[in-house]
């Protein structure tokens, strides 16, 4: 099994299936848990967001890709998994993207390595919401999450 990005979804049986109930309370969790580890204010879930997300997701794994959203309006996190039955949990995804933590500098508001950004979208002190989804098939798992207000302007710190 191989992950790709740093950041991902993934899809549950046929395309546009509805994510199961416990995948908003896991994923707002697991992202509420490092933003208290901040100090930063809980996020709430948005089914708008995770409808978005849903749309996303499915149709990266549909056409076999993995990439940002063209002209997005929120912010976007994105999470990949290849190989036989790909299965992640929420925490997982959500653990990935805050691994990226020390690779941003806050003094020189900068990554130290070639990736921070999912991090930094995740810890964004003025986002207050955020929509989860995941597609899936046998091979593959695409993982999408939306944020708004959108984070990671430049010139900015997340906090």
């Amino acid at each position: 099994m191989s992950v790709t990005g740093r950041a991902q979804w993934r899809r549950v049986s046929d395309r546009g299936s509805e994510p199961p109930p416990s995948l908003s309370r896991e994923m707002l969790l697991a992202h509420n848990e490092i933003r208290a580890r901040m100090d930063l204010p809980a996020l709430h879930w948005s089914d708008s967001l995770a409808a978005h997300a849903q749309e996303w997701a499915n149709h990266l794994l549909g056409d076999g890709q993995f990439y940002h959203r063209p002209h997005p309006e929120f912010g976007e996190n994105l999470f990949d998994i290849i190989g036989p039955h790909p299965h992640a949990t929420a925490a997982q995804v959500v653990n990935d993207w805050a691994s990226e933590a020390p690779d941003y500098n806050y003094r020189a508001n900068t990554c130290r390595a070639e990736m921070c950004g999912h991090y930094t979208q995740l810890v964004w002190r003025n986002t207050r919401s955020v929509g989860c989804a995941v597609a899936r098939d046998s091979n593959r798992e695409v993982w999408v999450c939306n944020y708004d207000p959108p984070g990671n302007w430049i010139g900015e710190r997340p906090y």
